[in-house]
């Protein structure tokens, strides 16, 4: 054990900073602080040594310099136990520091603000403070480096149950915590400085932030918020990881339910990034990451039971998404069936009390989220691309055929195509209107071939096929698959063209008097 006997506290989030430096100064640390800090301190009746008081020099150059002095950074680092170390303290008056209480100026804060300047970004880099924070990390065995607020009640009570000392074991982990929290800070100043055009050398420069699709590092601090029961399979460990936001399927809130497995997981995001493509009420049943049934309504239980009646075999043990906020009806009929998991941006009182039967269903409460890149790994590293953002808003659509579509059969292509960007390719989607909503009849999800999948989708099929219109995520490359969907019933097809045999597809959709529009948009999704 370890005895504090004098603490620096510097900190720009003063949460809980008063009764964690009043329950120090009762186990008689004497507490040493700077600028604002002190006088937080000071205007709670707690008497504060200043820091220009312990290093003999005033706080200069607007703040720039505080802390870095060796009377501050001697006090931490030097090694107690070591006679060289003791002497040298003692010979130039340096007085030991036990305990450093820091956390770093709150540069993303600042980076994000709307309108702010190149020069305001600059000044917001700490530098004194991270200074401080390796420091007292580095000497860990002597000196406590606390750089989170949520750990001022546990540091306290071990200290006052211990007579102000702090075990070797706390000791390490707070220096753990604070490489990692200047590790994080670091990578948010590179990342923020990389997007930054070169300064003109003015101070009102605004900070005009660009998204490089290419950065020069691909650089990822996400704490762990949780480790999973097991991965895909029960051999294989896993963990989720944040990006310390409280948005997104990683920071949802559960109200009830199992722990949430890696699959749940995979097939929740796979639900929100569907159903967050429209603006009209909309319920998706995710099975394996693909679709198995997805509708539009006027009501969520109206879209949950389009959804659910598409494919109400696969829909058993699924994952369901929902972009609107869960009432007690659609709880009611929902709760019917056995689904492992729901995400939704919200639930009324009615509806949990609802689910509160089905203990087992893991009920996810989301704050909308959309990333703007995907990563994936592979042997020797990462590859990066931007998100799949494209929609028929940004595209002028073509129709290719003597025949055009009608309005109804133009409403159900753009849902079928917005929904097939989300299965997996070789993807083709059948789909209809529904009492003037969107409704999925059949997925072809994840073949090798197109014109498998297009006999897939209306095996799957449980409704009428006849009249339907089907989506494809890439072109037909011959007549074959389009005579298939055909064949099915199917009246109109979007895809994207650009096949060297397109005449020969427009030559088959007319023969067969089918209306077919070309979006010039692909979208694969391969994994």
């Amino acid at each position: 054990m370890s005895k504090v006997t004098r603490a620096l506290l510097s900190v720009t989030d003063k949460a809980g900073l008063l009764e964690f430096a009043q329950r120090l100064h009762a186990l008689g640390v004497e507490l040493v602080s700077t600028g604002g800090t002190a006088k937080a301190l000071r205007d709670g009746g707690l008497p504060v040594r200043d820091i220009s008081d312990l290093t003999g020099f005033p706080e200069m150059l607007d703040g720039r310099v505080k802390t870095l002095h060796p009377k501050v950074h001697g006090g931490i680092l030097h090694i107690r136990g070591n006679a060289e170390h003791v002497a040298a303290v003692t010979e130039h008056e340096i007085q030991p520091i036990d305990m450093v209480v820091v956390n770093l100026y709150a540069f993303e804060k600042t980076a994000s603000k709307p309108g702010v300047k190149f020069a305001e970004i600059v000044e917001n880099i700490d530098i004194g403070g991270p200074s401080m924070v390796r420091s007292a990390a580095k000497n860990f065995a002597d000196v406590a480096i606390v750089t989170n607020v949520a750990d001022y009640e546990t540091i306290a009570a071990e200290m006052e149950a211990n007579g102000g000392a702090l075990s070797l074991a706390t000791r390490w982990r707070l220096a753990q915590a604070a490489f990692a929290t200047t590790a994080a800070y670091d990578t948010a100043i590179a990342n923020a400085l990389e997007r930054l055009p070169e300064p003109d050398g003015t101070h009102e420069q605004p900070a005009l932030f660009a998204d490089a699709a290419a950065p020069s590092a691909l650089r990822l601090n996400l704490p762990l918020k949780q480790t999973l029961r097991y991965g895909e399979n029960p051999h294989q460990a896993a963990a989720v990881y944040t990006d310390g936001t409280t948005t997104g399927v990683a920071n949802a809130k559960q109200h009830q339910g199992k722990e949430l497995s890696f699959n749940n997981l995979v097939d929740l995001e796979a639900c929100w990034e569907l159903v967050s493509e429209f603006t009209e009420t909309v319920v998706a049943i995710i099975k394996h990451t693909n679709p198995c049934g997805v509708a539009t309504g006027d009501t969520v239980l109206a879209a949950y039971t389009s959804a659910l009646a598409a494919d109400p075999v696969s829909a058993f043990g699924g994952v369901i998404g929902i972009n609107r906020v869960v009432d007690g009806a659609a709880a009611e009929e929902i709760a019917k069936l056995f689904v492992e998991a729901i995400v939704a941006p919200g639930y009324t009182a009615e509806a949990l009390e609802r689910f509160a039967a089905k203990k087992n269903l893991r009920l996810l409460e989301i704050q909308p989220a959309h990333s703007t890149r995907a990563l994936k790994q592979i042997s020797g590293g990462m590859l990066l691309q931007d998100a799949d953002r494209g929609s028929l808003a940004s595209v002028e659509l073509k129709v290719v055929t003597e025949r055009q579509p009608t309005d109804a059969e133009m409403t159900a292509l753009r849902f079928a195509w917005t929904v097939c960007k989300h299965v997996k390719s070789n993807a083709i989607v059948y789909a209809r209107t529904h009492e003037g909503h969107g409704q999925s009849v059949g997925m072809g999800a994840g073949q090798m071939s197109r014109v498998d999948a297009a006999r897939f989708g209306a095996m799957k099929a449980v409704l009428p096929l006849a009249g339907t219109v089907v989506a494809s995520d890439a072109f037909f490359p011959f007549p074959d698959g389009l005579e298939t969907v055909a064949a099915a019933g199917a009246t109109a097809v979007i895809q994207p063209g650009g096949s060297v045999k397109d005449v020969d597809v427009i030559a088959a959709a007319n023969r067969l008097g089918i209306a077919m529009v070309f979006t010039g948009m692909r979208h694969f999704r391969h994994g």
